[in-house]
């Protein structure tokens, strides 16, 4: 055998040897890399996170939460222009390979084989890409790069290159939290995607390669220089044209932030949604898309938030000038840019911008620095309402707020206010949540007063205790002595309640009682009920129970109540004795637009759940024997006129009624009583509204420490409670009528604005009748017992101060 022969046999053998010791090689490596490989049919099924969208009643945006912004598209709704431009600077090829790139993968092998310095480039396909982003981490090794392409070709298999590219565009990440080409599109421009300019487009590509440190707005320059590359890739596959590519080029970079606007500010009522969504669906709630309609109604929450913001700025203004908030050692030489660093992390609250004093003038005025380094003079007259100007009032470093004057370009000096407010308005027919304010600002403090704060109510829970003695026997004619009272403990210890202001009226009808907010009026009716009936009976409105203190002092209104509380109490009054629950969330849907969740709320009912007279007692109110069910009609009496009753319709099947709280007929009588309150009481500042439904009851505690007005119009039922977190008085004569009153005025002229005014029909089940020189609408079984219920009247007036045991 010839030397060639033996050569070429021997080659044989050896080509086959490492052919099977390759093939051996390829199998374990397969092997090994393919038990690595997870199973990609998780794709046909996936659930990108999206924040949590919350809206008003009419669908205006109110607030967004999550950690990532993310508004997924369908791929039929990306602009051709957007899809070009990912395809030719990501995966020229995207539409012919297979999942995985031979070309790409040849450019990677030779920089390996080259031994060029630096991660290995190339040879990832979009396709590639998917995996990675779903499946694998982001470390670098050869293995890794294995079971991407894996991937890549087992993806190929099961999807389409549309949906391919779909996922691609969704779930990519562009930098500052914004994930997928939508949420970039808007927050870098402010824009949706068939908004985009080329250039726009091109820059939103270019961040993909480096979303931290190469987005068009942390390194605009870096972002540049690859997006021109971007657009000449684009006019290389022909997909624009040169004229095109060299204006795209020239444009300037213009990106900024553009957070999603926030069309309806109720940043208190959002926050309850959201914790309400993570109490109902977990953590994820605030990942899995859900779209939450609330009960808001995004006109009344405007006005809610400018009643507090302008009531609390004139309560403030009052008391003058509070002093500089804060102050910074500033350099001797810093510049505006310099001043300007001392504002970070300190957030404009209600419109009250904060910046830094960086001198002041002769002529009185003031130059400040906001954050942005923007310089601003404040002239003499920008803090005239603290009598001094501003450069009385500052120095070189003072923290200065300003808000924006009438003038445009102008600014006026002026502070945060000492004291805080609440705000609640719910439509009383079913508890819905229209309005809620909980601070005057939740940028400066996220405590939500009107759902947290329990404060005292004072005058304004008059009206509970006054419907607690209607189901005892009284009425609007009853009379009770306005006169010194003192009660003593078991330890001896004296109490002696006091009217505000001093000074005692005798006796005294209880409508005038309460129009006048009569303090010992009170604490005689309910030494005359009974404590434990009074609390039993109080709590029928929605309170708990062990939240009414178990003496008289209650009467005075000393439970610790939210204004929330209280406003739903309020409510029983508005819709005639049916007792509704807060609600605020109307409907929840998922990321598909399937309603996940419905509220269905307890509607109240007039003449539902009554007695023969339409007035019959809950079992639950049955106190100590006392049950002033239907009785016989007084004969002198005038019993009401018939009225036609209204066509009945067809009742919703879905309806759910409202249980009965109080009896219907005292409803009526408590409505007549505090709308006198508003027409000729401590609430006339309200008769500006110019309306006969509107009513409701002033409240103050000791020491002005807080301030409320409860009361109702329409259909609404709307409580406002002013003092201040540190229990602090709010000041000299600042009653619940000059503090409160004013704010629940201003957002009551909007609320009631082209609403029907609300009748107030005595109910079935009353009687006209001529007690104690004045016509009164009554109950028909009390007019046997009116006499018998008459406490310290006329006979039993005594000018000396009696002592009564409290127990």
């Amino acid at each position: 055998m010839s030397r060639f022969r033996r050569l070429l046999r021997w080659t044989l053998i050896t080509f086959l040897i490492l052919a099977l010791a390759g093939a051996v090689g390829v199998g374990v490596l397969y092997y090994t890399v393919s038990s690595k490989v997870p199973d990609v049919q998780a794709l046909r099924n996936v659930e990108l996170q999206e924040p949590l969208y919350i809206y008003a009643s009419d669908g205006r945006l109110m607030g967004l939460y999550g950690e990532i912004r993310r508004y997924p598209v369908q791929i039929d709704q990306v602009p051709a222009r957007v899809k070009q431009a990912f395809i030719a600077a990501e995966d020229s090829k995207f539409y012919e390979h297979k999942g995985i790139d031979p070309t790409g993968i040849a450019r990677a092998v030779w920089q390996i084989v080259s031994r060029k310095e630096g991660r290995v480039a190339g040879g990832s396909t979009i396709t590639q890409q998917v995996a990675r982003q779903w499946f694998l981490s982001s470390e670098y090794s050869y293995t890794r790069k294995l079971v991407e392409m894996m991937l890549a070709v087992r993806i190929e298999k099961m999807l389409t290159k549309d949906e391919i590219l779909e996922l691609y565009l969704n779930k990519s990440f562009f930098g500052n939290r914004s994930y997928g080409v939508a949420a970039a599109a808007e927050y870098y421009y402010g824009k949706t995607l068939d908004q985009l300019t080329l250039a726009e487009t091109a820059t939103l590509v270019s961040a993909l390669k480096f979303p931290s440190s190469g987005n068009p707005i942390s390194n605009p320059g870096r972002n540049q220089q690859r997006s021109a590359y971007v657009v000449e890739r684009m006019r290389e596959d022909g997909y624009v044209t040169a004229a095109e590519a060299a204006q795209a080029k020239a444009e300037p970079m213009h990106a900024k932030p553009h957070e999603r606007p926030v069309e309806v500010y109720a940043p208190y009522v959002a926050e309850m949604v959201r914790q309400d969504m993570i109490a109902r669906f977990g953590p994820e709630a605030l990942t899995k898309g859900y779209h939450v309609t609330t009960t808001l109604d995004a006109t009344l929450q405007a006005a809610a938030n400018d009643a507090v913001r302008d009531g609390l700025g004139l309560y403030d203004h009052r008391h003058g000038w509070n002093g500089i908030e804060r102050h910074f050692d500033v350099a001797a030489d810093a510049d505006a840019a310099a001043l300007a660093s001392h504002l970070r992390g300190i957030p404009a609250q209600n419109g009250l911008i904060p910046t830094v004093v960086a001198r002041t003038h002769d002529d009185g005025s003031a130059t400040v620095v906001t954050a942005d380094g923007r310089e601003t003079t404040l002239p003499p007259a920008a803090s005239k309402w603290t009598g001094r100007t501003p450069a009385k009032l500052f120095k070189r470093g003072d923290l200065a707020r300003i808000k924006a004057g009438k003038e445009p370009g102008s600014f006026l000096v002026d502070q945060i206010p000492r004291a805080q407010a609440a705000l609640v308005s719910l439509d009383a027919n079913n508890g819905a949540v229209r309005a809620l304010v909980g601070g005057y600002s939740f940028a400066g403090n996220k405590f939500n007063r009107a759902t947290q704060a329990r404060r005292q109510p004072g005058s304004s829970f008059k009206p509970f205790l006054y419907a607690a003695s209607f189901e005892k026997g009284f009425n609007p004619a009853s009379i009770v002595l306005d006169a010194p009272v003192v009660f003593r403990d078991r330890r001896g210890h004296m109490w002696r309640p006091q009217n505000d202001g001093g000074g005692f009226r005798g006796p005294m009808r209880l409508r005038e009682a309460l129009v006048q907010s009569r303090n010992l009026v009170s604490v005689r009716l309910l030494d005359g009920i009974g404590v434990p009936f009074a609390r039993t009976y109080i709590s029928q409105f929605g309170f708990d129970e062990a939240e009414l203190p178990p003496n008289l002092s209650m009467s005075l209104g000393t439970a610790s109540l939210t204004p929330l509380s209280v406003a739903r109490g309020y409510a029983v009054f508005a819709n005639g004795g049916s007792r509704v629950t807060p609600w605020f969330i109307d409907e929840v849907k998922d990321r598909e637009g399937n309603v996940v969740f419905k509220e269905n709320p307890a509607v109240a009912c007039r003449g539902c759940g009554q007695g023969a007279h339409g007035g019959g007692t809950p079992a639950s109110q049955v106190v100590d024997g006392f049950n002033f069910g239907p009785a016989a009609a007084t004969a002198t009496a005038k019993p009401a006129e018939a009225k036609p009753k209204a066509e009945e319709k067809p009742a919703d099947p879905n309806a759910v009624t409202a249980p009965r709280a109080i009896d219907e007929r005292t409803a009526y009588q408590l409505v007549s009583m505090m709308r006198d309150v508003v027409q000729r009481g401590t609430g006339t500042a309200a008769k500006v509204l110019g309306r006969e439904d509107v009513g409701g009851k002033t409240g103050s505690t000791n020491d002005h420490r807080d301030a409320w007005f409860g009361g109702f119009g329409a259909q609404y039922a709307t409580v406002v409670w002013v003092g201040r977190d540190n229990f602090q008085s709010l000041g000299y004569r600042e009653y619940g009528g000059k503090a409160a009153l004013p704010i629940w005025i201003d957002y009551m002229r909007v609320a009631l604005k082209d609403k029907p005014v609300a009748l107030n029909d005595p109910p079935d089940g009353m009687v006209q009748a001529t007690l104690n020189g004045v016509t009164e609408w009554v109950k028909v079984e009390d007019m046997d017992r009116i006499q018998d219920y008459d406490l310290y009247g006329p006979e039993d007036a005594a000018p000396d101060e009696e002592a009564f045991d409290i127990f």
